[in-house]
């Protein structure tokens, strides 16, 4: 009786599964990142035996926006689509007579049939669509209880300290590779794959992944109270320190972080105050506006002293003497230096009818416009004697400066 019920389950299996199936998904919710597709039956269908695993050829699957198909046979995929749209399936894997030629399809529906029934008369295979939630998962809050260490790095004033922040916000991501979230997280799941079973394992591993991207975050010299405005900075560095478990080994890509808060303890708001404060005193001009402001306040005190006025200035004056500096020193080393005096230009050289007095003034008339001394009369001259001439413009000597004779 064993093997007529089996050959019976087997024929009628086989006959049942010869239907088309059309397979869809429903609107996947924030919620859910993979769901197992459904046949679509309806009242009037006469589909209603077949077997939940098995994927008739010629079938039809219908892929939505947001959604990526998987149809995983045996365990193993086989066929992946993430471009909407109805596709159908072709794997030969199960025939049927309502696809292709009717004598081959009444052959193959025989051999299905003896395969089945060495198995008892079941089907022997595990066919599945699954489909998978390619959309922006939303809302994912993180936030720190403990504080983060953050570098505050500032090469304009030499700042470099190490201080505390807290720190809270949301992210966003999804699936960015179907085949290796469905390989390495879900699985034959039976239902669906829920985004709260990864929530907290998610959210524990970005807030380790948090304080190497401060620090390359303050590398670029980024304060705490602005990371609010750097959030693709901040994305960037937590893209970089979560891809390998993430990306490359769950299929999960980081799309957006945004910060509610980014609060710094007292203490180490204060110390940064301190510094930068020290920082602009390092200008001499800050440095005297400072210790002028501060001279005022000590006169107003002087003035106002107990044991009188007087008595307050000499304490003042003390004070002055032992601190060494005054303001107008300070503001003498903050202001610009004045260049060097340039020497006079030379005196021109006279050219055409021009002459020089021996007062050096050039001159063009027959008398010296600076000290009224009448043009020189200059004549040629030549030594009988040694044949010497004088140059031109030069005053005739009474002597020869060869040999010495009487011109």
């Amino acid at each position: 009786m064993g093997l007529i019920k089996a050959a019976i389950g087997a024929a009628g299996g086989t006959l049942a599964d010869q239907w088309k199936e059309y397979f869809v998904c429903d609107a996947l919710d924030a919620n859910t990142l993979l769901a197992r597709g459904q046949k679509q039956s309806g009242k009037r269908s006469s589909n209603t035996k077949g077997s939940d695993n098995v994927i008739t050829t010629g079938s039809g699957i219908q892929v939505s926006a947001g959604q990526c198909a998987l149809i995983a046979d045996g365990g193993r995929v086989t066929e992946v689509c993430a471009e909407p749209g109805v596709y159908t399936f072709d794997a030969f894997s199960e025939p049927s007579i309502f696809s292709g030629d009717l004598v081959q399809g009444i052959d193959d529906l025989f051999h299905t049939a003896l395969r089945r029934f060495s198995y008892g008369g079941d089907t022997a295979r595990d066919q599945r669509v699954y489909y998978i939630n390619t959309k922006e998962l939303l809302d994912n809050k993180f936030g720190t209880q403990n504080p983060v260490p953050f570098r505050i790095v500032d090469r304009n004033i030499g700042l470099d300290i190490d201080i505390s922040v807290r720190c809270n916000g949301v992210y966003t991501f999804r699936v960015g590779n179907p085949l290796l979230f469905f390989t390495n997280v879900s699985g034959n799941v039976e239902g669906a794959f829920t985004r709260d079973r990864l929530a907290e394992t998610m959210r524990t591993e970005l807030l380790q992944a948090l304080q190497p991207a401060l620090s390359r975050i303050s590398a670029l010299q980024i304060r705490p109270n602005e990371l609010p405005g750097h959030s693709a900075e901040m994305r960037d560095a937590l893209r970089t320190e979560l891809a390998p478990v993430w990306f490359a080994g769950r299929g999960l890509e980081l799309l957006s972080v945004n910060f509610n808060s980014v609060t710094i303890p007292a203490e180490d708001e204060e110390l940064i105050k301190q510094a930068q404060r020290t920082a602009m005193l390092q200008n001499p001009t800050y440095a005297a506006a400072t210790l002028a402001g501060a001279q005022a306040d000590a006169m107003r005190t002087a003035a106002g002293n107990a044991a009188g006025a007087m008595t307050g200035f000499m304490g003042m004056g003390f004070a002055q003497q032992a601190g060494g500096a005054d303001p107008a020193t300070l503001f003498g080393m903050g202001a610009p230096a004045t260049s060097a005096p340039s020497a006079p230009p030379p005196a021109p050289t006279p050219t055409g009818d021009a002459w020089r007095c021996a007062c050096g003034s050039v001159n063009t008339g027959n008398f010296c416009g600076s000290c009224g001394q009448p043009k020189p009369v200059v004549s040629a001259a030549k030594c009988a004697l040694c044949g010497w001439t004088n140059a031109p413009g030069q005053a005739v000597p009474n002597f020869c400066p060869n040999c010495g004779a009487k011109l």
